[in-house]
Order: C-alpha cells, then structure tokens, then sequence
C-alpha cells in the first residue's frame, strides 16, 4: 500500500490494514445468533473454571483452543476478497474440523496419558491437521510475520542435519515433532496456551468489561483535564491517556486506533504537523504495552518463564514504564516549545473535579485489581473480583449504568477480544517445541556470545539487532515468546540475572512497532493523521528514544527493576536517569530554552547517556557536560518559537 493510500485512510480502516485482529465479519441472523451462543458459552467455560478449579492442563488448553478454531473460521475469512457480512461454506468446515482435532484430545484424554509417547497412525493424523489449523488460524488472524518465524523453525527441525556450523543438530522425525508439538504439554499446547487459557482470557474480558463502561473515554477526558490546557496540551493528552489505556490494552495498534481518533485531530488543529501528530500517537501506544499491571498480556508470560511471581514482573516493570513515557512527554513539551504550540483553551476542557465526580468511580476496578495483586492474591482470583467490581461500579451511577444486554455483550467482546492472543500463543508454542526439541535457543545464544566476543556490550546490541529484527509486525504475546526464547539466553548466560534479561529482549521486540521499516504503529498513526507513513516512523522513534536506552540502563543498574535494591539505590538510579532521559530528549528535539545547533545537541546527548549509564564518574561527567549545554544554548541567536518545516523529521 502506498504512503498516499495509507493517508487515505479513515480511523476504522487504519485499524483494519494494521491490525489484522480487527478485521472480522459483521454477519446478521443464524450465523451472528451462533456466533455469539458460541462466545458466551467460552466465556462461560474460562469463568467457571477460574472459579472452581481448571481442568488437567492438557484438557484445558485443548478445550480453550476449541472454542478459538471455532470463532476464528467463523469470524475471519480464508481470503481478504470474501465477504464480510456472509459466511462460507469453506470457513465453516475449517471450523468443524478445527474443533474435531481438539476435541480427539478431549473424548480420548485417558488413552492419550495410558500410550504417552507411543501415538498410533490416527494420532499423528489428527496432530498434523491440527498443527496446520493452527498455521491456516494464525495466518488469518496474526498475518505473515509470525508465519514465517514459526515456518522457519519447522524447517529446521526436520532440516538440521543440513544446516552448518553450530546450528547443526541430528534432524527430527515427522511423527516425532507432529506428536510432540500435539500432543505434548510443551508444543502447541505449552506454557504459552496455559496463560491464555487462564490469566489472559480474564484480563480480557475484564477489559472489555472497562471499555462498555466507559473508561477508556474517561481516561482520555482525564487526560484533558490534566493536561490539555499546557503547552502542546493535545499531544500530552495523547500519551498520558495511551499510557492509561495502555494499563489494559492489549494492542499497539488498537491503541493507536482507539485514543488516535480523539488525539491526533486534536494536535493537527492546534498547530502540530500530521507526521508528528501521527508519532506522538504511535509512540505513546506503544508505550502500552510496556506498561504494568497487563504489558500486552507479556506480563502472565514472563512470570511463568522466568519462574517468579507476577507480582515481581509487574513491580519490576514499573520504573522502566515510568521512564519511558517521561521521555516520550519530554519530547513532545520541547516539541510544543519549538514551535510555539499552545493548549487547548480550558474553557473547552472538562473540568477535573466535575469529571471525576461523575465517572471517577469507573476506575475503581481498576485500582482494586492492582491492590489485589500486590496483596498477594493471584491474577486468575484478582481477575475474576475486578471483572465483578467493574459491573457493580457501572451501576453506581445512572449515567454510567449498563444493562443487561451489556453484560451479555460483555461475555461476547470477551471472547472475540483473546482470539488474536490465543492463535499467537498456540503458534508461538510451535516455536517453543522445535526449541525444546533441538536446543536450538542455546545455539543461537552461544552464536551471539561468540560474535560479541564474550563482552556485555556488544552481546547486549547484537541482542538488541536480534529482538528488533524478530519483533517486526508480531503481536504483543508471541513477540515476547519469540524474543525471550531466542534472544534472552545470550544475556542469561553472560550472568545478567534472568528477569532482566527477559525484559530486555521484550523491550526491542515491543518497540518494533515504532522502528521502521516495519512499523506497524507508526503507520496506524500516519493513516489517522494523513502524513506521510515513513516520516512518521522516523519520527515515532527518536521520540520512543527512552525504549532504545531504558533497557540498557536496568541490565547494567538492576535496581531499576527492583532487583535485590534498597530504596536509596532505586531512588538514585531512577533520578540520575530521569536527568538523563532530560538530556537525550532536548538532543533529539534540538530545543532547550533556544533552538539547538548540532554540537550542542550532541553535548546534550553525550551528558544524558552517561547520567543514565550507572557509575559515580559518569554521573560527574554526565553533570558537566549537561550544565555546559544549558549555559550554551542560552546564547543561541534564534530564541522562542520558530516556524515549522513540514519536510523535516525533527
């Protein structure tokens, strides 16, 4: 699609080209009738057994896959040319079949456990058409990017003994691998479907529950109360209330989508350039999905691979989050200053107290389900209370109460919402299967050892590179799978303690969506903006500049995680970083208090990195060179506001 075509686009279509989730049937009678029985008949299954036990892990992931093949052919047709307001007679019989394959683990589960890996002929069809129905799901949902990853990892278990170098392994045969990846706990059916089948559905649906409420709306008049009416008021109002959505979303594109339709008119009326405004939108979106309690639905991954409790992955997502979008409001503040780009006039604003009088109690759940977590209370009960709270808090109010067609369509956006989420998870465990069967994430981890030469650095970038490189165009959930399986051992086994490492292969494969050339966010954000989709990319990154460093920063300073950190030691290192997030900012903007000459943004940039990179001399260093900056620039001849160049990046 070319740049033009993506400016053409309405917020509903941006959202159909880039998010591939989005783009179901609307069907009417029977099938919209079936459709939805089918919904709030999962939705039903996931809420009883969260509450009075889940089913043996196999069973439940079998069950939970079900209904996902069920809704998927249903609701995404097998080409983009097929209609989306009828059904086909193909789609429904992938839907049959899909079922029946999981259904064969189901009705024989007993026999299955009796003859464990001793599959006869029937089971190894039953696993093949039930891998490609994962393949033919994944494709129709999730797209290519993912595909392709999991298609090359196939390859090369049935291939290895081809593949030189030490990357070689014996090779695996067909049954072997089909029968592992079926009808094992650590294929198709592996930790990966375990989350969704259990945490991720619930926080889902709980989110779905939020949005007929209307607390994303409330966030985003929030965010106006707050800061609408400051300088650039429209594009802080972008990230502060894309970092509030992005507590619960799930989606960058969705994000983007969602608030973007509200932001983005809003900053290009005041003043902001289309490709800026598009950034600004794309880089606080993304940012959602760094940010704490759901990180995309990461968060629930990441505990039970790393093995810690997922309060510890919450907690030590927290300042980095922070981190982040400090550095993406800095950019826009000093964006706003360049240009001379005020607020919105605050008799236009909702009023703050009046605003939180009349829909403030919507974000109750929300602060109940993260005392819950920190209470120690598991995510599954914390989850399902917080699911309960949003419906009572609804209806504390007249103006926010919902009905009971509501709640029942509540169940029903719950269930389509974790489609996306439960086809990523299933062909991700394809990945972690071939994994798990060839060993090939310690090869690649001793490869990338050796290319760095044992030292942290350059094992960090060439890590770096790799997550970025398998992040591109992949979702939230299957990123992380991806990038953790592939990328964080390298670190892992260069001593960097493993939560850190994971969190560090999860950051570049998340800020892929702002990194082009393959910048998904980016160009959700051009198309709502009509701005050129490239430029906006360039853009959206050197404002996401604190994804690019934060990472660096809790490998070497751990405390930044919370990781075995005094209070005084996690206060330093998060201050010394502020001021160097401060630094690297206005050196990207090039404005302080005056417009910025190259030498002096290079100053700037020199003293933000080394107040961010830990150490007493580098913090001195970091100090002076900021100082002599500011003192600089004060002597600029070009002051205030300048006019604005639609044709450059910055």
């Amino acid at each position: 699609m070319s740049a033009k075509e993506i400016r053409e686009l309405s917020a509903e279509e941006v959202l159909q080209k880039f998010d591939k989730e989005s783009d179901k049937r609307e069907l009417k009678g029977f099938w919209n009738i079936l459709i939805s029985a089918i919904c709030i008949v999962f939705a039903i299954f996931q809420l009883y057994t969260a509450t009075f036990g889940i089913l043996d892990a196999h069973l439940q992931r079998a069950i939970h896959l079900m209904f996902g093949f069920l809704l998927i052919f249903l609701l995404y047709p097998a080409r983009r040319s097929w209609s989306r307001s009828s059904m086909h007679p193909l789609d429904v019989l992938f839907a049959i079949v899909g079922a029946a394959s999981t259904l064969y683990i189901v009705f024989n589960y007993q026999e299955l456990v009796k003859r464990a890996g001793m599959n006869n002929e029937t089971d190894f069809i039953v696993g093949v058409i039930g891998t490609l129905l994962v393949f033919e799901a994944a494709r129709r949902v999730v797209g290519w990017p993912m595909i392709t990853v999991a298609l090359v990892f196939m390859a090369y278990a049935f291939f290895g003994a081809y593949v030189p170098g030490i990357l070689a392994h014996r090779g695996v045969g067909v049954q072997e691998m089909f029968d592992h990846l079926y009808f094992t706990t650590e294929g198709i059916f592996g930790t990966p479907m375990g989350v969704s089948s259990t945490f991720i559905y619930l926080f889902i649906l709980f989110g779905a529950y939020l949005e007929t409420t209307g607390l994303g709306k409330f966030f985003i008049d929030l965010a106006n109360a707050i800061a609408g009416w400051a300088a650039g008021g429209p594009a802080k109002v972008a990230v502060l209330s894309s970092g509030l959505m992005g507590t619960v979303s799930g989606s960058s594109v969705g994000n983007v989508a969602g608030t973007g339709a509200f932001t983005i008119p809003m900053m290009k009326k005041l003043g902001y350039r289309p490709e800026f405004a598009g950034a600004v939108e794309a880089a606080a979106s993304t940012g959602g999905q760094l940010m704490p309690p759901v990180m995309g639905a990461a968060a629930f991954l990441m505990a039970e691979f790393v093995g810690v409790p997922y309060f510890d992955v919450v907690k030590a997502a927290v300042i980095p989050a922070l981190l982040y979008y400090i550095g993406v409001w800095l950019g826009v503040h000093y964006e706003a200053k360049k240009y001379g780009l005020k607020g919105t006039p605050r008799e236009e604003l909702p009023k703050f107290k009046t605003l939180f009088m009349e829909k403030g109690h919507l974000a109750i759940p929300l602060i109940v389900i993260i005392y819950l977590l920190v209470s120690g209370y598991t995510p599954m009960r914390a989850a399902l209370a917080a699911i309960g709270l949003s419906i009572v808090c609804a209806c504390l109010r007249k103006s926010t109460r919902i009905s009971f067609k509501q709640i029942i369509q509540g169940l029903i956006d719950g269930s389509k919402g974790v489609l996306g989420v439960l086809i990523a998870c299933a062909t991700a465990g394809i990945i972690i299967g071939v994994v798990t069967k060839t060993g090939v994430g310690l090869k690649i981890a001793t490869a990338l050892l050796d290319l760095s030469g044992g030292q942290l650095l350059p094992a960090m970038f060439f890590t770096m590179v790799t997550s970025l490189i398998l992040g591109m165009g992949v979702p939230t959930t299957a990123n992380y799978v991806i990038t953790s399986t592939i990328a964080a051992p390298a670190l892992i086994q260069m001593g960097i303690p493993v939560l850190a490492a994971h969190m560090f292969a999860f950051y570049f494969g998340i800020v892929a969506d702002v990194t082009p050339p393959v910048a998904l966010a980016a160009y959700a954000g051009a198309g709502i903006a009509g701005a050129n989709p490239m430029r906006t990319g360039v853009i959206a990154a050197k404002l996401a500049i604190a994804a690019f460093i934060v990472p660096y920063i809790f490998v070497l300073s751990p405390e930044l995680l919370m990781i075995n950190a005094t209070g005084l030691t996690i206060l330093y290192s998060t201050l010394t970083a502020l001021v160097g997030m401060w630094g690297a900012s206005i050196a990207m903007i090039g404005f302080c208090q005056n417009v910025l000459n190259y030498p002096q943004r290079l100053l700037f940039f020199a003293g933000g990195i080394c107040m961010i990179i830990p150490g007493a001399v580098t913090d001195l260093v970091g100090i002076v060179l900021l100082v002599l900056g500011f003192l600089w620039q004060r002597t600029n001849k070009i002051k205030g506001a300048i006019k604005q160049d639609s044709n450059s990046d910055l």
